[in-house]
Parts: structure tokens; sequence; C-alpha cells
């Protein structure tokens, strides 16, 4: 049965829900989830003889969530998990992420791919590094148009759209981009730039689907409710200076055991196409896309996921 705890690492507490025994297997939730997200692959995990640990992560839920933007770059966030990973006792592990979680465990096995077993990526593959800093990238490419990352970047914008109601916020995002891709799941990542922000683009659902319960939902609006949606979007505000603290991965490869796994409807998929990661991944094992899936793979079609994940660690052997 799962456990929680708070472990002391790099500066700041972590919250982490824990099951199992044996290989440990760290799991990295995204935006705007927590380690809840996890809750049916911690079972899975265990009772296949792993030690199964997802944390909020910085930023999240009951983890620490310092004020200052740059305290979430990627040194930070990769520093909590080699962190986690001394206080566990452990040297290597497998590390899987979603969404946002998956830039920080490829980041890992690049830059400390000794004390990576595996990494699995789901919904965001490797992305090499860009020849420019992404945001003057993105502000190229969408000109006048509004884009969610964009709005994103100025501190309190989206803080006070996304925090002003938890409820329909989580609502509306986890539906709008659930399930098979149509043309409205793209409505809250780009469009004119009207004075919307980006809760009023996405739209209500006529019910929640059958992945998410009304328990699930309730837990996530009360956690976002009491702690706001600032330590997620500071993830965000550093895409710059991610790029700036990484000169040396130009044209890096991973090198470790890889797998992706994805919805086939996930949007993220049209933005970050799945081609160049496979020339930069020197041992991509799997690539999964489940169909009737969309963003949240892991709490949508859990037993695909578990399945495709114990296939890879499987098949790690003593690696």
């Amino acid at each position: 049965m799962a456990a929680e705890r708070t472990v002391r690492v790099n500066g700041i507490d972590l919250r982490v829900v824990e099951d199992g025994a044996g290989p440990l297997v760290v799991l990295c939730h995204g935006f705007p989830e927590l380690s809840y997200s996890w809750r049916h692959q911690l079972p899975a995990l265990a009772a296949a003889g792993y030690h199964a640990v997802a944390p909020d992560m910085r930023g999240y839920g009951g983890s620490g969530r310092p004020e200052a933007v740059h305290e979430y770059d990627i040194r930070h966030l990769t520093g909590d998990v080699l962190g986690l990973m001394d206080a566990l006792g452990e040297s290597r592990a497998v590390l899987v992420g979603h969404d946002w979680g998956a830039p920080v465990v490829w980041n890992l096995a690049l830059t400390a791919p000794g004390r990576v077993r595996g990494v699995a990526g789901l919904s965001v593959p490797y992305v090499p590094r860009s020849h420019r800093p992404p945001t003057e990238i993105w502000k190229e490419a969408f000109g006048d148009n509004w884009f969610y990352i964009l709005y994103f970047q100025e501190p309190g914008v989206a803080d006070a759209d996304l925090g002003h109601d938890a409820v329909t916020t989580l609502r509306r995002l986890f539906c709008a981009v659930a399930g098979e891709l149509d043309s409205s799941s793209l409505a809250m990542l780009t469009g004119p730039r009207d004075g919307r922000g980006m809760v009023e683009r996405l739209p209500e659902p006529e019910r929640i689907p059958d992945w998410l319960s009304q328990a699930d939902l309730d837990h996530y609006a009360r956690v976002f409710s009491e702690t706001g949606f600032t330590g997620g979007l500071n993830w965000y505000r550093n895409f710059d200076r991610n790029w700036t603290l990484t000169p040396g991965l130009a044209g890096a490869r991973v090198e470790v055991p890889a797998l992706f796994v994805a919805g086939a409807g996930d949007p993220v998929l049209g933005m970050a196409p799945i081609d160049a990661m496979r020339a930069h991944t020197a041992d991509l094992r799997d690539v999964v896309l489940v169909p009737g899936a969309g963003h949240w793979v892991q709490q949508e079609r859990p037993e695909a996921v578990n399945a495709a994940l114990l296939r890879f660690l499987a098949g790690l052997g003593d690696a």
C-alpha cells in the first residue's frame, strides 16, 4: 500500500508517495498535476517488484514552493530528482516523466547518465536544444496571435486567471485535451489575441470523462485552490534561462535506454514531433501511441501505459 512522507532535498521539502520494494522507479508529473497523477502506476509497479516513488514536484502540492522564478530552472528541477535518489540511498534509477516531468528526466539522461538505468518520456518527446532562445522562436512563429506558453511568461497574469476558480480551470483543462484530438482541443493553445485569458478559451465539457472521477477532480481542485498555480507556471518562465544554462547540450544524444509513450490524440505531438527524438536517441526501445488517449495518457489509459512501462523495465534487466 502506498505511503506518504516528506523528504528534504536540494534545499526544499518534497512530499513523496511511494509503494513497493526493489529497483527504484521515480515518477515525475507535469502541469498542472500532482503525485496523484501516478495513482494507477504506483501499485502496478509495486506489484511487479519495483520501488515506485512519485513526488509532488517543486512548486506543487505538499512540496516546497520557492518564490523566486529562477529557482524553477532546469538545474533546480534535476537537482531535486538527484537529491531524492540520494535521500533514498539509491545511486541509479529508472526515471519516468510526463508533460513537464519529461524534459526533467530527458535532461538527467543527458547530464547524469551514470545514474539513469533507463528513461521514459510520456507525452513530451526528447527535443534537442534549439539554436535560439525558445520564446524568441515562438514570438516569431505566432506573431500577433495568442499562444499559451507566451501568455504564461508574465508573472501574475496567468496565475490570477487559472487560480480564480481552480475547479473550473482544472475541469476544463483536463477535458479539453483528453481523448482523440479534434479541432476544439487546440483552442486553448493558440488563437486570436482578443483579450481572453486561457480559462475562457477552454470549452466547458458536457461531462467529465470516465477516467476522471468526481473524487479525482475534487482532489486536484482542493490542492490547487490551496496552493495556486504559480509554482507550476514558474517552470514555463524558465524556458530561456534553461536554454542559456545548457550550451553544452547542443546536439546531444540520449544514450541510455529510452521509451516514449503518448496518447494518439495528444496535441503536444503537433508541437513537438517525434522524428527529432528518433534521430537523437541511441537506444530508443519503443514508441507507443495509445489509441483513444489524449494528453493525460497515464490517467486516461493506465493499463496501456503500465504495460508499456513494465515491458521497458523488464527489458532493462540488470543494466
